[in-house]
């Protein structure tokens, strides 16, 4: 998976935005399921970018309620 850029994310519309936030959310449950059954080594690592991308999707969300 490759990592959302914020310019990317500005050309994205809301409901892609939406349904990118869901998609990945899925996904890092899936991960934390994972983590905690001890079958994550080798994507241990995934995790805190996901985290990330999801905080960058929803600080746009903030930013188009905002205009």
């Amino acid at each position: 998976m490759t990592r959302i850029r914020m310019k990317a994310v500005r050309e994205m519309s809301r409901a892609d935005i939406l349904d990118r936030v869901q998609e990945l959310r899925s996904e890092l449950l899936k991960m934390h399921t994972n983590a905690e059954s001890g079958t994550l080594r080798k994507d241990s690592g995934k995790i805190k970018p996901l985290r990330r991308d999801i905080a960058r999707l929803k600080t746009r969300l903030n930013e188009m309620d905002k205009e």
